[in-house]
């Protein structure tokens, strides 16, 4: 378990920094791909399959590697990248033309040192699994799956198209080939109690993952949710409630799961609510300075 004073928790940076022995980030490209569940919806807070800061989908794949690796290499001169198929279901579609994506992804550039695959626990192919094991043996390689919530009566109202059973059987096929799995999750769900989002966490626990993604909520200009929310006016956290639930999950977290992030992004011309989101170091440093103040850890509690 790698933490420091002033990050209680297990970071991906620290864990890329520990395995690649220097800087490592992700490059987020955009396919251009589908998801299965668009003919019955979507999920009511997705706006353009949850990849607004990827690269354009109209560019190729290489070309849109380039440019977002120059921007951050703005910050980070000297690393390493690994390749990151963000928006929409990237395991949707013909396995043969995925894989030759991936494949192609892959070949970029020689410092890029792994793949991140973004996509639904209910669209992997047995064919795919296949793939993916081998691919696990040549490159470091996460499969990342959107769970949101482990209780099926909010997966029902924000029309996820899939149960938390039906996830954690995509957990259990892909951890017998031993392919690391990273899990999504929102906070601030509506009518979620802190309770709820809490247990979520001790679900994921029992669960063979190896990452985890703290999103929150973002009610966002043209989604259903923005319809549901002027309609039912439901209660959406503020950073108080939100960064106390954070630590609470925190300390309940499995020591070992690495947090890939504690908060989401979402563009500002699009958002609706919670407009104190935007400030996503505020936020993260308030959930830093509150486990200090506990004097609490990440797994101090499980």
């Amino acid at each position: 378990m790698l933490m420091t004073k002033e990050k209680r928790y297990n970071t991906l940076n620290n864990f890329y920094r520990d395995k690649f022995r220097q800087k490592v980030f992700k490059v987020s490209l955009n396919a251009f791909r589908s998801c299965p569940h668009m003919a019955s919806g979507g999920c009511v807070f997705c706006l353009e399959g949850s990849g607004e800061f990827a690269g354009d989908r109209y560019d190729s794949l290489e070309k849109q590697f380039i440019t977002v690796r120059d921007k951050m290499h703005i910050k980070w001169p000297n690393a390493k990248y690994i390749v990151y198929f963000q928006a929409y279901s990237n395991t949707y579609g013909n396995d043969d033309l995925l894989i030759s994506m991936y494949e192609q992804a892959l070949s970029i550039n020689k410092d890029i040192v792994g793949i991140s695959i973004s996509t639904r626990p209910d669209c992997i192919s047995d064919n795919l699994i296949d793939y993916f094991e081998k691919l696990s043996k040549k490159t470091y390689l996460t499969i990342e799956l959107g769970l949101q919530s482990a209780h099926d009566k909010t997966l029902k109202y924000i029309n996820r198209g899939h149960s938390y059973s039906e996830f954690a059987s995509m957990v259990q096929k892909l951890r017998s080939r031993n392919i690391n799995v990273v899990v999504h999750i929102i906070n601030g769900l509506p009518y979620e109690t802190k309770n709820m989002m809490t247990d979520t966490i001790k679900k994921i626990n029992s669960l063979d993952v190896q990452g985890i993604k703290i999103h929150l909520l973002h009610i966002m200009k043209g989604t259903k949710l923005a319809d549901l929310y002027l309609e039912e006016k439901f209660e959406t956290l503020t950073q108080e409630k939100y960064t106390d639930i954070v630590c609470d999950q925190l300390e309940i977290l499995n020591k070992e799961i690495i947090v890939h992030r504690l908060t989401g992004d979402a563009p500002k011309e699009k958002l609706i609510e919670p407009m104190w989101s935007l400030k996503k170091f505020v936020v993260i440093n308030e959930i830093d300075k509150e486990m200090r103040r506990r004097d609490s850890y990440q797994g101090c509690l499980e």
